[in-house]
């Protein structure tokens, strides 16, 4: 499996584009600020075709470069539909807090084929299978997508703004919550084996082993699970 991935734009967003091997079809994973650039190179550099973007929310961080995409290569674009508004008004995502002269100099909108996803798809896309997960908390919409473990690679999670190295997204914007956040932590993340490779918003690779042990955050949840008694969460893999 080939895995190209950036940080684009003034918030450092990671861009993924996923697919079976290089010279096949392809997912674009969030192309946010400035990252139309980005995957035309990868495209390139990678002998690439895109079939579709998915989106793990609606941030403008996240979006930004959703209509240039897709609509350069002909291809849909996917979200949870309480994320979907986002796109066409980042400012009241944003609570307005980022002010009319940034926002100005990007394009927001629709392109012009725009999927929904719902907890518990399974999207096939470009000989590709990924699994969604609504997980609340970041924004109403926000998703995963996790692709499944084979003879040669471990589970690979693709957790948006959910789950950091270290840290989880904030909760401070419209939309957030941060007992939705935990929750989806508890119910999306702690399930996961310990091996499966974290490929989050912002920031460096992780893996989910590495953030049981060390995320204040996802040992919380842990900790609280056990104390109601719940089945402790695998650690296969490890």
């Amino acid at each position: 499996m080939l895995i190209a991935g950036f940080p684009a734009g003034a918030w450092g967003t990671n861009c993924y584009l996923v697919a079976p091997a290089a010279g096949e079809e392809c997912v674009i994973i969030d192309p946010g600020h400035q990252a139309a650039q980005g995957v035309e190179v990868a495209l390139k550099k990678h002998r690439l075709k895109p079939v579709a973007v998915v989106l793990t929310h609606g941030h403008i961080d996240h979006v930004a470069s959703v209509v240039p995409v897709c609509g350069a290569h002909d291809v849909p674009a996917w979200i949870h539909p309480d994320d979907r508004y986002m796109m066409s008004d980042p400012e009241r995502a944003l609570g307005r807090s980022i002010g009319m002269p940034l926002m100005g100099e990007l394009t927001v909108g629709e392109p012009d084929d725009v999927r929904t996803l719902t907890d518990g798809t399974r999207l096939e896309l470009a000989g590709l299978e990924l699994s969604v997960a609504h997980a609340p908390g970041h924004t109403k919409g926000s998703v995963t997508f996790q692709m499944p473990e084979t003879a040669d690679i471990p589970s690979v999670f693709f957790s948006g703004d959910l789950l950091f190295a270290g840290s989880i997204g904030r909760t401070d914007l419209p939309g957030g919550d941060m007992d939705e956040m935990l929750g989806s932590l508890a119910r999306v993340c702690l399930p996961l084996d310990d091996s499966t490779v974290v490929l989050s918003g912002h920031g460096p690779q992780t893996t989910i082993g590495q953030e049981r042990a060390g995320n204040p955050y996802l040992r919380q949840v842990s900790a609280d699970r056990q104390a109601r008694g719940a089945e402790p969460a695998p650690r296969r893999g490890m």
